[in-house]
């Protein structure tokens, strides 16, 4: 019997990670995807174009909405989620715009982790409300917290399973029991641990949102954010969402759950909330990060390797109080990073010095090699005092909540020379401290 006749293997996520959605150009054999830097396409006659805004054809029509090269990377990084589809759009906020934008109507809720970004802390409780919609901050701690904090208004639960800033671990699966068990998504925020720590939909979640500027594109040069669902959500199962489950009168009536079935979500937030709210990923901006991806899991075993070693130097300094590193064996998180995120718990961590919020700013002053910014994910090991930065518009009492205390540094360690990382914070450190003690 010919071995072509068997059911075709599949492929690891390495070769996912270079060849899903990248395959030869038809026409000039190109094997890089193109950068397709065009407005608009051509019809091929009047039926054509009308069956293209019908969403009756699948096609390009204007880079606003489509693109050859966001498709490539947008059946990419669904591969690497494991997912059904996915709609790529100009940064991480705005990929949280759009999958709330589907979801949610004036009046309602979601419950939330407060353990997330700054900026989802704000973007939430702040400019979300222009809309009317509300949100619940609880601690993740306990997985009952979800619960409590639901009721008859509330849309989907979203958390970071993979705290930003402070290496906390949520426990995913319970609270993807909580969601399905009050018919709604579960929405995970997976930045910071990547499909290559951690695929969210193996634990029950519903839809994965990236920041792609951080650990995907994975070079500080390009702007993204994407929206992943994982084709898995039952959107008819009650009355919660009648953006999905009803007629859009935009579409003639369509209902995007009947008619585009487990990828019925990412097609409406393309169609309606892409379309509408405009965040478009920019084609260059969508190469760089597809080449970026390529190189994921060989960059992220450096990563795991450096910032594991970089946490145990810092555990043993004198000027640093306490350190939150999940692969840290006194962390409370350690056991939960051993399930969810068995290669590593990435390498974006805290620390708090002992000198407090004045020994934090003159750590961050005084780095040579490390980047004193506000970005993470990058080749670069990066540094920044959070609550002069990043959390300084919440207040004391949410900084410490967000775990971005006042004596708190935050790490994005990045690919150097170990020797080099560990040099140059040492130096920092020690003249913050001599410099708070005078």
């Amino acid at each position: 019997m010919s071995g072509n006749t068997n059911e075709p293997r599949p492929h690891g996520f390495e070769t996912l990670a270079i060849h899903a959605g990248a395959s030869p150009d038809e026409k000039t054999g190109a094997r890089n995807v193109p950068i397709y830097q065009t407005t608009a396409y051509v019809f091929d006659d009047s039926d054509h174009a009308a069956s293209l805004f019908n969403l009756q054809t699948f096609g390009y029509i204007s880079s606003r909405l489509t693109n050859p090269t966001v498709s490539a990377l947008e059946e990419k990084v669904a591969a690497l989620e494991d997912g059904r589809g996915a709609v790529a759009c100009a940064s991480g906020h705005a990929a949280q715009m759009l999958a709330m934008f589907v979801l949610m109507n004036p009046g309602d809720n979601f419950v939330a982790s407060r353990n997330l970004y700054g900026g989802s802390v704000t973007q939430f409780a702040h400019t979300f409300k222009k809309f009317d919609w509300h949100v619940n901050f609880v601690d993740p701690a306990d997985p009952e917290n979800f619960r409590n904090a639901i009721d008859r208004k509330t849309k989907a639960i979203f958390l970071e399973v993979l705290a930003n800033p402070g290496g906390i671990i949520v426990d995913l699966e319970p609270i993807a029991m909580i969601a399905k068990e009050a018919g709604i998504p579960l929405i995970v925020d997976n930045t910071m641990a990547t499909p290559y720590l951690c695929r969210p939909f193996d634990w029950g979640a519903d839809i994965s949102i990236h920041s792609m500027t951080k650990f995907l594109g994975g070079h500080g040069t390009s702007m993204g954010g994407i929206v992943v669902e994982s084709g898995n959500f039952d959107w008819a199962q009650n009355d919660k969402f009648p953006s999905m489950s009803e007629p859009d009168p935009a579409y003639h009536g369509l209902t995007f759950y009947e008619t585009f079935g487990d990828f019925g979500f990412s097609t409406k937030a393309k169609a309606v909330a892409l379309r509408d709210l405009g965040p478009t990923l920019a084609p260059q901006n969508a190469f760089n990060i597809l080449t970026g991806i390529e190189s994921l899991p060989v960059r992220m075993d450096r990563h795991l390797e450096n910032g594991q070693a970089v946490a145990e130097f810092l555990e043993r300094h004198p000027a640093v109080a306490w350190v939150s590193y999940a692969g840290l064996k006194s962390s409370p998180y350690h056991a939960l990073a051993k399930k969810y995120l068995p290669k590593g718990p990435g390498s974006v961590f805290t620390f708090g010095l002992k000198g407090g919020y004045e020994a934090g700013v003159r750590a961050v002053e005084s780095v040579e090699l490390l980047s004193h910014l506000a970005n993470l994910g990058d080749t670069r090991s990066l540094i920044i005092h959070p609550a002069s930065t990043t959390h300084r518009q919440l207040t004391e009492d949410q900084q410490i909540a967000s775990g971005a205390g006042p004596d708190v540094v935050r790490l994005s360690i990045g690919l150097e020379t170990l020797d080099d990382i560990i040099a140059d914070l040492d130096q920092a450190l020690s003249y913050a401290q001599k410099k708070v003690s005078e």
